[in-house]
């Protein structure tokens, strides 16, 4: 019987979403643990700051559905 994860089968970030971590993924972040490293530093591919184009923080918690710049991995919005 297969196991059931219960992870998401797209990732849930925005796709500018970007870390150190993030460089060396060789699939789209699935949990926050494939973004953060111990630093937890993380920052907007399209602004290249730690601020998004919307003027807010960027983290992971907040870099998902809803958020008026998000993007999808899959190039949805």
């Amino acid at each position: 019987m297969a196991e059931n994860t219960h992870e998401p089968k797209t990732s849930p970030y925005c796709a500018e979403l970007r870390s150190k971590r993030w460089l060396s993924l060789q699939r789209p972040p699935m949990v926050e643990e494939d973004i953060l490293d111990v630093t937890g530093h993380v920052w907007c591919a399209e602004s290249m700051q730690s601020l998004g184009p919307d003027g807010e923080i960027v983290d992971p918690a907040d870099c998902q559905a809803g958020r008026k710049c998000f993007r999808r991995v899959d190039g949805g919005r």
